[in-house]
């Protein structure tokens, strides 16, 4: 499974190190170009989530019908191509430019979907952690290198280092990723929108998956603004960023393993989510009120704690609540949500430099995630543990099969190109033979 998902995962690694790259310092380095307000900085900064929110579902329409690797493709060219556009501007306007296009090569419901076809049900889940482990990673590098690469070589090269790690990532494409099969899973229905927003934890999950999306863009917006005008009171030079964000992206990835771990292996994700969301409201009414350098660097710690301990869980989470009809919906509604938080918060960021103080700013932020506190608390439940029973088609009675109902078992759902009969259920309180004997022949 891992030699599946690692090549799909290092190019979401690649990209997402591109995005990112620019992240830690964007914010400032937009206030200094010609034509910058507050407000068109927050668009820079989550501008190119909204493309990524806008073509998420084309993108995999795209990938069904012209294949997963051709469309891949295009949409890493499509990246490239904004990073230089984005490394050549000398405007804010140009660069908004270059950010919009680097959204639009929206290939990250691509790359779940081609995970999909590679990874069997019963490890998906594994396969998902993975993938949101990658993409933590490259957060937790990109706030390391950002803030130096660009204090030595300037911001605008970042994108051009970013067009360069978008070539890498087709070459591992085309070398590395194996051509998915094609796999037919027989449901008796199709997944509906709908559906997937009344079932209490799905819809929790894309909230989770938003806000904290969110709330990631405000601190990139917010952070080296604070730290490096004077107005916000400590008046850092650019080239010192790096102080905050390598101490915290050190911790953030300490937190990370032991999160993931608790989370996936003990089934407790509830758990992980809370603890996360105290800190995002200790970080942001930190970061707000406190005039010490060293109390505001502890804030910034506390958030990307909080990060890196949801970003390896909300994928999988998704995925194990989704009935497996409803995987690649649900995994989409989620990603176009989480994508267009992250163009709202980097906005009202921008709306909010502009309007209010440092500490108005940090406690209204920080009343918000309160609110998805208590929200989270009362209304999440973490989810069953299941179990897969594999039967070669040959061996099951498709009437009986058909007819299948139990209080215990999720779902069952045919695999036609392995010829396999799968068989979701509590494994606590059914076993294989119990189940087999509904089902053989």
């Amino acid at each position: 499974m891992f030699k599946k998902v690692l090549p799909l995962s290092s190019i979401l690694f690649l990209r997402f190190l591109g995005l990112f790259l620019v992240l830690p310092v964007l914010s400032v380095y937009a206030l200094s170009l010609k034509g910058a307000t507050p407000l068109l900085v927050g668009v820079i900064v989550g501008g190119y989530a909204l493309t990524q929110a806008a073509f998420q579902i084309p993108f995999g329409s795209m990938s069904d019908r012209i294949g997963r690797k051709p469309t891949l493709f295009i949409g890493l060219v499509i990246f490239m191509i904004g990073s230089f556009i984005a490394g050549y501007a000398d405007n804010i306007y140009t660069l908004m430019l270059g950010r919009f296009l680097q959204g639009a090569g929206a290939i990250g419901s691509v790359v779940v979907a081609m995970i999909s076809d590679l990874v069997e049900e019963k490890t998906r889940g594994h396969a998902m952690a993975i993938m949101g482990g990658f993409i933590a990673m490259s957060f937790a590098v990109a706030m390391v290198a950002g803030p130096v690469l660009g204090g030595m070589y300037g911001v605008g090269n970042l994108f051009y280092i970013t067009a360069g790690l978008s070539l890498l990532a087709m070459i591992l494409l085309f070398t590395k990723v194996p051509t998915p099969p094609k796999i037919v899973h027989i449901y008796n229905k199709k997944a509906k929108i709908s559906e997937i927003l009344k079932d209490k934890n799905l819809f929790n999950m894309v909230i989770v998956d938003s806000m904290q999306k969110g709330l990631m863009t405000m601190a990139f917006v917010l952070i080296p603004v604070f730290l490096t005008h004077a107005n916000y009171h400590f008046d850092w030079a650019k080239t010192e960023l790096w102080k905050v964000y390598v101490p915290a992206m050190v911790l953030g990835i300490v937190a990370m393993g032991p999160a993931a771990v608790f989370g996936e292996k003990y089934n407790k994700p509830k758990t992980i989510f809370l603890i996360a969301i105290v800190l995002f409201i200790l970080s942001f009414a930190i970061m707000g009120l406190t005039n010490s350098s060293l109390v505001f660097v502890i804030g910034v710690i506390f958030f990307f704690i909080a990060f890196n301990m949801m970003e390896p869980l909300v994928q999988s989470m998704i995925s194990k609540f989704a009935k497996v009809h409803q995987k690649g919906t649900a995994l989409g509604i989620a990603n176009t949500s989480a994508y267009l938080s992250t163009f709202v918060g980097a906005m009202i960021a921008g709306i909010m430099m502009g309007m209010a103080d440092r500490s108005t700013i940090g406690i209204s932020v920080a009343v918000v995630a309160f609110i998805w506190l208590l929200w989270m608390f009362f209304r999440f439940e973490n989810p069953t543990k299941h179990e897969f029973l594999f039967v070669p088609l040959s061996e099951v009675d498709m009437d009986k099969l058909k007819n299948l109902e139990h209080e215990h078992i999720a779902e069952w759902y045919i695999n036609d190109t392995e010829k396999l009969a799968v068989v979701k259920y509590v494994s606590e309180k059914l076993t294989e033979d119990e189940i087999e004997a509904k089902i053989i022949k």
